[in-house]
């Protein structure tokens, strides 16, 4: 899950951090490729590994905001009243990551939902239970 963290940040955030600061409007400048990146991650996570439900939407949606709370921590090194609302600045990249995250956890945990229901078609299907319960031959 870290790598898939590493993922949407670095696919977030180095487009982001091309725009000039005058040029940024968010949530606009956030669409694009990067929140792609951020559900393929958030997929191939909940598909790939055993990570839960909550903890990858979590977990990758945490990049985006922590792309653009690195911009705001480098950008006002240089001019400290440059992001004077960084606030709503990482609130609303963590409302974009946590909806795309969302998304590709969904998508990640579909081949499980179907071979669980695969699995208990076979097994109904194998052990024919009688109207009380019981086992029939």
């Amino acid at each position: 899950m870290v790598a898939a963290f590493v993922a949407g940040f670095f696919g977030v955030g180095y487009p982001y951090w091309q725009i000039p600061y005058n040029k940024v409007s968010l949530p606009n400048t956030l669409y694009g490729l990067g929140l792609v990146v951020v559900g393929i991650a958030a997929a191939a996570a909940r598909a790939l590994g055993k990570a839960r439900f909550l903890a990858v939407i979590f977990v990758v949606g945490a990049a985006v905001p922590a792309a653009v709370l690195a911009r705001v921590a480098m950008e006002t090194t240089k001019d400290p009243t440059s992001h004077n609302l960084w606030p709503f600045e990482v609130v609303i990249a963590a409302i974009v990551g946590l909806v795309c995250s969302l998304g590709g956890a969904l998508v990640g945990s579909l081949p499980a939902l179907f071979s669980k229901r695969t699995q208990m078609r076979i097994m109904r299907d194998s052990f024919k239970l009688s109207r009380n319960g019981c086992l029939e031959s």
